[in-house]
């Protein structure tokens, strides 16, 4: 798989640079203003009371924001953060040291929350609502249970897939948080800030191209940033402005609207070979040469979220406005053609009539 400038999962060699771009304190935190407000909120009741706060769930798409939040949660309370993962907690025995290393009012970082295993998930249960662990010793009729007491904590679950989380362990979590996607002009705000740290002589022009191009995800805008500071440093431009920031997204085929080399690939496919579909998932896939995995998590979800595609249940189907972006017209189609087609032709009609707002049309009308 050939990696995407505009892939949101971070890539192994970005740790460092995220690490040094992420903002320390809640007021620095760009966009989401409503789930700033609220974990504020939240925050200064507990240090009020001096108590710890309720746990905390994030939850959204890939790099919007969980684990710098987390991260500040730990600095606004003056705590210890220990951070770790859903896979890396194999066994009971996992958590359990980690819970037992932790000191009053820690912080404690579950990524990917929904991927624990059983036997840890049900030791976070009791940990969690009553500060206890019980660790089974021995094995058969002679096991026997010892509690172990564990000091106040807050557990900072994050999760990309909030449905999957089991309904006890989310209804343990005193907060929750749903990150959504950001808005240009708070991408434009990250962007300038990250420029700052990084060093970058950057326009507001390029900020804002910079910005469209990010799908709504900070840690996309970051990556674009550096591309486009790659490109001014080799090409001799001591400030990068709106052209040169244009130059080099072109350069990684990063368009106007965010779409890169695959998502156009899955549209022309789509629209080229198969007249707008409906095809399936694994004849998509094979299309552009790429894993189906790639093509369902990587590029479906920004084409779907942006208008331009729409899954059925035969399949997935082009909307008018993927043709309008790749600058095709719609094949002609007969109305005698077979019935599949015709079905393909109403699925395809259908699904752009529900995204502009508009009544359902007629099966019984002619293609024009």
């Amino acid at each position: 798989m050939e990696l995407s400038e505009v892939d949101p999962h971070a890539l192994s060699e970005e740790r460092d640079y995220e690490a040094a771009l992420r903002p320390k304190r809640l007021a620095e935190f760009e966009g989401q203003p409503r789930v700033r407000e609220q974990l504020a909120l939240v925050l200064d009741a507990a240090m009020h009371r001096g108590t710890a706060p309720d746990h905390v769930l994030l939850s959204g798409p890939p790099g919007l924001g969980k684990t710098t939040l987390a991260m500040i949660i730990a600095a606004e309370l003056g705590s210890g953060l220990r951070i770790s993962s859903g896979p890396a907690i194999q066994h009971a025995g996992d958590l359990a040291a980690i819970l037992s290393g932790l000191d009053e009012g820690d912080v404690l970082f579950l990524d990917e929350i929904h991927r624990l295993s059983r036997p840890a998930e049900e030791m976070l249960y009791l940990a969690m609502e009553d500060f206890r662990v019980d660790v089974i010793v021995g094995k058969g009729p002679g096991a026997t249970a010892i509690p172990i007491e564990l000091p106040p904590f807050t557990l900072v679950g994050a999760t990309t897939r909030a449905g999957m989380l089991p309904g006890p362990l989310r209804d343990r979590f005193g907060f929750t948080a749903q990150l959504d996607f950001y808005d240009p002009a708070d991408l434009a705000g990250i962007v300038a800030a990250s420029a700052g740290k990084l060093g970058i002589r950057i326009d507001k022009a390029a900020e804002g191209e910079i910005a469209r191009r990010s799908r709504g995800t900070p840690r996309i805008a970051n990556r674009l940033l550096r591309r486009v500071r790659d490109f001014a440093q080799v090409r001799g431009h001591a400030t990068a402005h709106r052209d040169v920031a244009r130059a080099a997204l072109e350069l990684y085929e990063v368009d106007e609207r965010g779409l890169d080399r695959l998502d156009r690939g899955v549209l022309e496919a789509l629209c080229k070979l198969f007249d707008g579909g409906p095809v399936g998932l694994s004849t998509l896939a094979l299309s552009v040469g790429e894993e189906i995995e790639t093509v369902s998590e990587v590029a479906e979800p920004f084409l779907i979220r942006e208008g331009l595609l729409i899954r059925t249940p035969r399949g997935r189907v082009a909307t008018r406005a993927a043709y309008a972006h790749l600058g095709v017209r719609p094949r002609r189609r007969c109305p005698r053609c077979s019935t599949q087609t015709n079905d393909a032709v109403n699925d395809y009609r259908r699904g752009s009539a529900i995204l502009s707002g508009g009544p359902e049309l007629n099966r019984s009308e002619p293609w024009n």
